[in-house]
């Protein structure tokens, strides 16, 4: 049983419980335990905590020794977002790709097995899945997280993944409500906003969210985002109407509501985490999640005390704190009981499977597959904060281990073919892409290759939206280990 520390009062126990901070390294540092001994009870984590399993498994154990039902919570979509497997790619393929599948019992296997793997950790609470409408093929910052464009595909895979996450005794993050996908504009970088109106968005974006809710989702992510039909002054995480009128009452959720990343600029810049943080808890959030880029405990002092300043101000109901501060605690009381009813049965290849039936292979009438040693051109865009830019990903890995003496190289900008024709010399080239549709000067680079070499193979690892072209073109459908895998296998005839 988890004992606080003497000296913390009720009100800054709640404003602590209704944190989820990150920090700094691969154990807990000193702050971190203290704080969960005066009642802090969740922690996120990122890419930068995590070595491997096994050292993954003794800092969870660790927090568990200061409190026994911390909540632990990590940002694990797998495909292009990982933080499990951050230094060597995912080995499940990600939303698209599942989408491209569209078999909802795959779907709930892959998400099964992912959550296995976190729960053998120590991670009970993972901020997924996407339930994104990708609508906006241009979106910087969703893309291939998203299952698809189709509201009803969405809708069918976010229900068979919650499902198969809390299988596995973890609970599912349905995010980032109410839709993040028909935006052009990164969250993490700006304040996006959608103009739809309210029956398309009842049709579209909450079509997902209303899946999840009904496969039992224990939490959901609320999006920094202005929707102005649904209200024109605050975005979603700060916005009463969208997170209580909405959410709550028209909808009828009763789990526990995630603010995303409040250090991101779309609240950052304009309200500031403290005053931001007051904002959510009022408007209807539960928890605050902080972390991605703030993660010591001057931030966690600083919006502890905003919260209960707040209180004491009257800007901030005290029963609003306790009500989100319980909703902390039952959630943790359910992962507990989840992680005793968990089904545990792994299916360590399902996520390779799932990759290699997503992939859309085109022209290969008379390719022969390669037998000797290609070169790989990576033509590489700048990977938004989601993704992070630390995680590799491509085919030059996985085709060098097949065709040994591959070569490969990173390329981008107006001069990226020119050096790639020369670096490859008489070697066959493998050009691979990431969101060729969005990026002009890609596009361009592969006409220049494929005006010089027609025998290219292109590789599109984003959203496979520009026509297909080269002697061989394979859309995955994602960046993942197993993505770069699956096409790999098809280049090498494996």
């Amino acid at each position: 049983m988890t004992t606080f520390a003497s000296g913390t009062d009720t009100l800054t126990r709640d404003a602590l419980t209704v944190l989820q901070p990150g920090f700094p390294g691969t154990t807990a540092p000193d702050w971190l335990l203290r704080r969960l001994g005066e009642g802090l009870a969740s922690v996120g984590l990122f890419g930068r905590n995590i070595a491997s399993p096994e050292q993954l498994a003794s800092l969870t154990a660790q927090l568990r020794t200061e409190r026994d039902d911390v909540l632990v919570a990590i940002d694990e979509e797998g495909g292009d977002v990982t933080r499990l497997e951050v230094r060597t790619g995912s080995s499940f393929p990600g939303n698209n790709a599942l989408g491209a599948v569209d078999d909802a019992e795959l779907t709930r296997e892959v998400a099964h097995e992912l959550g296995r793997r976190l729960a053998a950790c120590g991670v009970n609470f993972n901020w997924a899945p996407s339930a994104d409408v990708n609508s906006n093929a241009d979106n910087p910052v969703i893309g291939v997280r998203s299952f698809g464009a189709d509201p009803g595909l969405v809708a069918r895979h976010t229900a068979a993944y919650v499902q198969g996450l809390q299988s596995a005794g973890v609970a599912a993050c349905t995010k980032h409500f109410p839709g993040h996908g028909d935006t052009n504009v990164d969250s993490h970088h700006a304040l996006p906003r959608i103009d739809a109106d309210p029956a398309v968005l009842a049709e579209r974006e909450l079509a997902p969210f209303r899946a999840a809710m009904a496969a039992g989702s224990r939490a959901v992510m609320s999006a920094h985002i202005l929707v102005p039909a649904l209200d024109a002054e605050y975005p979603a995480t700060l916005s009463r109407r969208i997170l209580t009128d909405l959410l709550r009452g028209e909808l009828g959720y009763d789990g526990l509501i995630v603010t995303d990343g409040m250090e991101m600029q779309a609240i950052s810049s304009t309200y500031g985490i403290e005053r931001g943080s007051v904002l959510a808890l009022a408007a209807g959030a539960d928890a605050i999640c902080v972390g991605g880029g703030l993660a010591d405990d001057e931030t966690v002092r600083r919006l502890r005390d905003a919260l209960v300043g707040a209180v004491r101000a009257g800007e901030l109901p005290e029963e609003r704190l306790a009500d989100a501060a319980a909703r902390v605690r039952r959630l943790a009381r359910w992962t507990a009981a989840a992680a005793e009813g968990a089904t545990a049965s792994a299916d360590p290849e399902v996520g390779l499977r799932a990759a290699r039936r997503a992939l859309r292979v085109t022209g290969g009438g008379t390719f022969a597959p390669l037998t000797e040693a290609p070169y790989v051109a990576t033509l590489s865009p700048v990977a938004n904060i989601a993704v992070g830019d630390e995680t590799p990903w491509g085919v030059a890995a996985e085709l060098a281990a097949l065709l040994p003496g591959t070569g490969t190289d990173t390329y981008t900008g107006d001069e990226a073919a020119r050096a790639a024709l020369k670096a490859a010399g008489e070697r066959r080239i493998v050009a691979v892409v990431r969101d060729e549709h969005r990026h002009p000067w890609m596009a361009a680079a592969l006409d220049t290759l494929l005006t010089a070499r027609p025998d290219t193979v292109v590789v599109e690892m984003g959203l496979p939206q520009a026509p297909p072209r080269g002697a061989l073109h394979i859309a995955t459908h994602g960046a993942s280990r197993v993505s770069g895998r699956a096409a790999a296998e098809v280049i090498a005839g494996a």
